[in-house]
């Protein structure tokens, strides 16, 4: 099963199109938040990806909410936050905002760690974990070198156990890597993204 993940498009027609032009070879779309810019022009950018013939689910960032995104995603879409889906048979749960919240004024979708928390208790077994933050600690630093990811999210990388944790908002981390446990953390941002897991799992 061929999986395309990609983050923080932000409104970048050029990336989205990318996207949708690749998914023509994948099993599953995943998206990890952050398609649009500050709540604005989320329509106009998800309707890049109409018509991909592939399962898609989506988290919300902080710059869309759930309920925008959910009333904005493709049809047949399936939104995840705080909320699992199976698909193939992998089991996925997702979980989006920025957490914990950064200094980034009203328009930002935030959870406080303990929201996060109390979201992530529903996930009791995953295969793919989508976050839109980055778990502490790792792919989560920004260009001074603070390190901004959640605790909530780490957490339940480290009670769960996922294979793979596909997570973006800090962009300084694009393209990074790491690991907590068996889980491997990848932050993907505006890009296409491949990742391989055998059917029927």
């Amino acid at each position: 099963m061929r999986v395309l993940g990609f983050s923080d498009v932000h409104a970048s027609a050029k990336a989205m199109r990318t996207v949708a032009e690749a998914a023509d070879g994948a099993d599953l779309v995943i998206g990890a938040g952050d398609f649009c810019h500050m709540r604005q022009g989320l329509r106009d950018i998800l309707s890049v990806l109409d018509g991909i013939a592939a399962p898609m689910v989506l988290v919300p960032g902080n710059v869309e909410s759930a309920e925008e995104l959910r009333r904005d995603a493709p049809k047949g879409a399936v939104v995840l936050h705080g909320q699992g889906h199976v698909i193939g048979g992998l089991r996925l749960f997702g979980l989006g905002y920025a957490v914990p919240p950064p200094p980034f004024g009203d328009w930002s979708c935030n959870l406080g760690e303990d929201e996060a928390e109390a979201m992530l208790a529903a996930c009791e077994a995953a295969d793919i974990l989508i976050s839109h933050s980055p778990p502490k600690g790792v792919v989560d630093r920004t260009s001074t070198g603070i390190s901004v990811g959640s605790v909530a999210v780490r957490g339940a990388i480290e009670r769960v156990q996922p294979r793979l944790v596909l997570c973006g908002h800090v962009h300084e981390c694009w393209g990074e890597r790491g690991k907590i446990g068996q889980s491997e953390v990848v932050n993907l941002g505006p890009v296409v993204n491949w990742f391989e897991f055998e059917a029927g799992i």
